[in-house]
């Protein structure tokens, strides 16, 4: 009998997350009780279909007209409202002749700055797993027209190697890539060329070399883009100073199952790592500390973990099909809901309101 732990969830504040899974759906999930409720799912996007099982998904967070962009499986790229999931727009990222599944994206940002005409226009950056990335212009279309899509700079991240992970800083002037048999590379989005490239770590005390492998990366702080953290396949957390060296400045184990997602803190001091056999964990950047595993005990890979940008709370999920959501002082589970479908990503709507609450703060107010 596998080992099992009881824990008693308080509930949430309130809150709107949306989650994608396997089968290519967009799932709305909300807490509308302002003491502190459980989560609950209110809307379903899209038709169970595994060729459009989400790989990537970004958000423009804004109060007015906000966006979501999904990357699927089968080469499509789709802008959407995350009010309603009504298709703003959509492309195919698959050139003539080229089969979906022989370089499917695998980084995806929707870029938050405001265009001349932010209603009718977006921009949104793409990185498969053979290196080609791009910066592409989309048109928003009147009903009778097709999606405008110009490509803005296009470029190879690497030679060889496929990569698996990417991330753009705060200020969306530069972007992380890394992978397997990639090191952790960083590029001038301006300029389209590469500033800074890890060097590899040396070989360990029985002079064995462990091949590259990185399954996820992001930056340290929206300000800074010289600091970063990667989660490797060894179970290895690297976190790098650009400016420092090109090798890792600390590095730790976490578990023994490889790294699969790493999601950094507003303090710019903390890190959520997330591994293959269901662990969370916090770690302090400064020193490389763990703080604290979070309690509850997920029993699938975790593929995605999402900080709430005012809120002291973070989203989990993976493939055992549950969302999690935890706080991030008691690294409590205070909600969780089945849903079904093996997840992929997850992000937070932190301008969610209902009628008679809303918040903008860490401070919930009555209206």
């Amino acid at each position: 009998m596998p080992r099992t732990t009881k824990v008693d969830s308080p509930g949430c504040p309130p809150l709107r997350v949306l989650t994608f899974d396997v089968l290519g759906l967009v799932k709305v999930i909300e807490v509308r009780d302002r003491l502190g409720g459980a989560l609950q799912v209110v809307e379903r996007w899209g038709v169970p279909d595994s060729s459009k099982s989400v790989l990537a998904a970004s958000m423009n967070d804004r109060r007015i007209d906000p966006l979501l962009a999904v990357a699927r499986k089968n080469g499509m790229v789709e802008v959407l409202s995350p009010i309603n999931g009504d298709a703003r727009a959509s492309f195919s990222n698959i050139n003539d002749g080229e089969e979906p599944d022989s370089d499917v994206i695998t980084g995806l940002h929707l870029f938050q700055k405001e265009s001349p005409d932010s209603s009718r226009l977006c921009t949104l950056l793409t990185c498969t797993t053979k290196g080609n990335a791009s910066i592409k212009a989309i048109n928003f279309p009147d009903k009778s027209e097709e999606s405008a899509v110009s490509s803005m700079k296009t470029w190879r991240v690497t030679g060889g190697g496929s990569v698996l992970c990417s991330k753009v800083d705060g200020v969306e002037q530069h972007a992380l890539f890394g992978g397997k048999g990639v090191e952790l590379n960083v590029w001038d989005l301006e300029n389209s060329t590469k500033i800074w490239t890890a060097k590899a770590p040396p070989k360990n005390n029985l002079g064995i070399f462990t091949p590259t492998w990185f399954t996820s990366a992001t930056f340290l702080s929206k300000d800074d883009h010289r600091k970063f953290v990667g989660g490797t396949n060894s179970h290895k957390v690297h976190i790098y100073d650009s400016s420092a060296q090109r090798r890792p400045v600390i590095s730790f184990d976490f578990r023994e199952t490889a790294i699969k997602a790493v999601t950094e803190d507003l303090d710019g001091n903390t890190i959520y790592v997330g591994n293959g056999s269901g662990d969370l964990a916090s770690y302090d950047v400064r020193t490389g500390k763990l703080l604290g595993c979070f309690l509850g005990k997920c029993s699938g890979s975790i593929r995605s973990i999402s900080r709430h940008p005012e809120l002291p709370i973070i989203a989990s999920c993976g493939l055992d099909s549950y969302l999690r959501i935890w706080d991030i002082h008691t690294r409590q589970l205070l909600s969780a809901v089945f849903l079904k479908q093996h997840l992929t990503s997850v992000v937070i709507d932190s301008n969610f309101t209902m009628k008679g609450l809303s918040y903008w703060g860490s401070s919930f107010t009555v209206i």
